[in-house]
């Protein structure tokens, strides 16, 4: 039997399409994603799974009194589903323990930056292209990650490098990074996982 993968979204879905193609590609071996959770009942990500024949699922952080009373209630529905990868694709909401607790080395992260640079807390979406312009970098690229406790702190699955044009903008650059790393680095490493071959050992992740 495959893996059952569920993404967690809050926005467009950009990642999750990309996974969503890979695997009618063929590309997500042993694996098939049977869920998509969002923190917003207006995330186009819910229609791009319901194109996709995916059920949906919102699980809004405004009908909690906290961030572990969410959790909780996450954790309750990816068990019901029986969920054996959870995959954040743009999830815009920080998850406290008891997630990493319930998936260990089971929570896989995209982040648009070659952790540890520019990473951690207030490093997301357009903020992450800023920083890397302001720092003058002259490459940037992509990580997939395991979730931990500490924000982008996971051990890293797979990271690729994009080089940083004289005339980028945060917005051309956030494009570059999607389309020559992101969106090719996330179903890999959703693959590998299904897969059997990915060990965790401390920080380090082999490749089987």
């Amino acid at each position: 039997m495959g893996k059952n993968i569920a993404v967690l979204v809050s926005g467009g879905g950009t990642n999750l399409q990309a996974l969503i193609d890979a695997q009618a590609r063929g590309e997500i071996v042993n694996g098939q994603i049977t869920a998509v959770i969002s923190s917003r009942p207006d995330a186009y990500a819910l229609e791009r799974a319901r194109a996709a024949g995916i059920p949906g699922y919102v699980v809004a952080r405004k009908e909690y009194p906290d961030s572990r009373a969410m959790t909780a209630a996450l954790v309750k529905l990816l068990r019901s589903l029986s969920i054996d990868l959870v995959v954040l694709a743009g999830y815009m909401h920080i998850l406290t323990g008891e997630m990493v607790d319930a998936y260990p080395n089971a929570i896989l992260n995209i982040h648009p930056a070659l952790i540890p640079s520019f990473c951690g807390k207030g490093a997301y979406g357009l903020h992450v292209h800023e920083q890397a312009l302001a720092y003058g970098v002259k490459v940037t690229g992509a990580t997939v990650h395991f979730v931990n406790e500490e924000a982008d702190g996971g051990p890293i699955v797979l990271q690729q490098a994009v080089a940083i044009r004289e005339d980028d903008t945060p917005e051309t650059l956030q494009r570059r990074v999607m389309e020559e790393a992101e969106w090719k680095l996330l179903p890999r490493a959703v693959s590998l996982f299904c897969q059997d071959r990915l060990a965790v050992e401390g920080r380090h992740v082999r490749i089987l």
